[in-house]
């Protein structure tokens, strides 16, 4: 655990108001199930901290669960940050004054003041010991701990297969092995999740994979793209996914949405994104930030042949009405990233506009998380895929779509005016 007495007189010393604020978004965590025998797991957990202005993040320890080999890393740049262990008694002191006086908190102090609009993204790393959580129940064992966080994953011990999980979720070959179940919870509160797995019997030595199996013949229906071989299929993993966009419709007449995009790029080397507008779509206003900083990034729109000498490949013949917008940021450094959000607005004639009196709108989503705001005067009548409803403060409806699944949805709204 770190102790850094300057980092505790600068917390003492920031006004209490401002660090009270403990706001967060984006939340994945990742538990990795260690040697049954310790009852212990490491937890990975990222979470983005979005109070304005806000220059440090409280994050609670559970109870019944002990703590240690706890490390902060500020996801921005990739280096450690300053943190200590306190008392709920002493994060009261310190600013977050609903904290629980008999529990425990990792107060981190941020690399940068939250900007606004935009977030600071950090990383927790702690392994607890929680018998209560993991344990043995005769020859398997279980974890068994209710999860608030809507993202999580839970990594096998090696050498254990998956027996029962009564949460829905993917499961997962990691490189080295082990299994993982992963899932986005779609429900308004915690997932009580139940996993148990068993030790698989010890492989005999000598023994010989058997004959690879033959490759079934393609399918004679020729109506999509061949599937390609079983062995070449990747599955990825989708609750680690953090990908989102919000739509706000403008009145149907115009056949217009604004929008904005945010993604975390990670890819070393990588200085820019390309933001493919879709066939039959018209873009405006492009702006991007860097919602780590606030700064704005360069954009730019590109259109027909110009596509074409800039050198920029858009995964299909550029068409004299091909667009895509560029957004330009400094080159992304091993271990580092950066959260970039992009707002636009589109003009869709063939997937939005009044039909027969009735708003209509039908467009796929392929991110996990998608959020659509209906215009004002507008009330719901018709949404063929399940979506979470509620009101803005401004009156409007808002409906939000998760998709667990690592596949598009395809969204067919209705509305009609009030």
């Amino acid at each position: 655990m770190l102790k850094t007495t300057a980092a505790m007189l600068l917390i003492l010393a920031w006004p209490a108001q401002t660090a009270a604020q403990n706001r967060s978004d984006d939340e994945y965590t990742r538990y990795e199930l260690l040697p049954p025998e310790t009852a212990s797991f490491r937890i990975v957990y990222d979470v983005t901290a979005i109070s304005p202005g806000a220059r440090f993040y409280f994050n609670p320890i559970r109870r019944g669960s002990t703590a240690s080999d706890e490390s902060v890393v500020d996801l921005m740049t990739g280096e450690p940050l300053t943190f200590e262990e306190i008392s709920g008694a002493e994060a009261r002191e310190s600013g977050l004054p609903n904290a629980d006086p008999d529990g425990r908190y990792i107060r981190v102090a941020l690399a940068r003041p939250v900007p606004a609009g935009g977030g600071a993204r950090i990383r927790i790393v702690k392994t607890y010991k929680d018998p209560k959580s993991y344990f043995r129940d005769g020859d398997t064992i279980v974890f068994d701990r209710p999860l608030g966080i809507r993202r999580n994953s839970v990594v096998l011990p090696a050498g254990y297969e998956i027996v029962a999980c009564n949460v829905p979720s993917q499961v997962i070959e990691g490189p080295d092995g082990r299994l993982m179940i992963s899932f986005i919870n779609i429900n308004p509160g915690q997932a009580p999740l139940v996993v148990r797995a068993k030790r698989l019997p010890a492989r005999r030595a000598g023994s010989a994979a058997g004959p690879a199996p033959a490759r079934p013949a393609p399918s004679s229906t020729a109506s999509t793209a061949p599937e390609p071989p079983m062995e070449r299929i990747r599955v990825s993993e989708r609750a680690s996914q953090d990908r989102e966009i919000v739509y706000f419709l403008n009145q149907p007449e115009t056949h217009s949405f604004s929008l904005y995009h945010d993604f975390t790029e990670r890819r070393v080397g990588s200085d820019r994104y390309l933001n493919i507008v879709r066939r039959g779509s018209k873009v405006a206003n492009p702006s991007a930030k860097n919602l780590d900083t606030g700064e704005a990034l360069e954009v730019t729109t590109l259109a027909g042949p110009a596509v074409t000498k800039a050198g920029i490949d858009i995964g299909e013949v550029v068409q004299p009405d091909s667009e895509v917008v560029v957004v330009r940021f400094p080159s992304i450094r091993k271990g580092a990233s950066l959260r970039v959000r992009i707002e636009e607005t589109y003009t869709d004639p063939s997937r939005y506009g009044l039909v027969n009196g009735e708003l209509m709108w039908h467009r796929s989503f392929g991110r996990p998380r998608n959020d659509m705001i209906l215009p004002e005067g507008w009330y719901l009548t018709t949404s063929s895929i399940p979506a979470a409803i509620s009101e803005t403060d401004d009156g409007r409806m808002r409906l939000s779509f998760v998709n667990p699944r690592p596949d598009s949805i395809e969204v067919f709204v209705k509305a009609r005016r009030r």
